[in-house]
């Protein structure tokens, strides 16, 4: 499982310790949260591309994260490309 680690100052700290019990956990959960929502959005897309094309919906949700991946259905939102301004 990968770890993705952030760094605060101490002002920082002492803003979330004032904010939550525990700044780590707090961070945990809404980094977690955060990623459960956007898994039920790719898997809506996933399910609705799939119905729309007559193709097999791969079985679990891991499966059908990386099924919509493959299939061009979402990208990273690193890769998306950012849009123009208007002239």
């Amino acid at each position: 499982m990968p770890d993705i680690t952030i760094s605060v100052t101490d002002t920082e700290l002492k803003s979330l310790e004032y904010a939550a019990v525990s700044p780590s956990e707090w961070v945990d959960n809404a980094a977690t949260n955060r990623a459960r929502i956007a898994k039920d959005e790719i898997i809506t897309k996933l399910v609705a591309h799939c119905n729309a094309n007559s193709v097999a919906l791969a079985v679990g949700e891991d499966a059908q994260v990386t099924q919509a991946y493959d299939l061009g259905v979402v990208q990273r939102a690193a890769d998306v490309p950012a849009p123009s301004a208007p002239e």
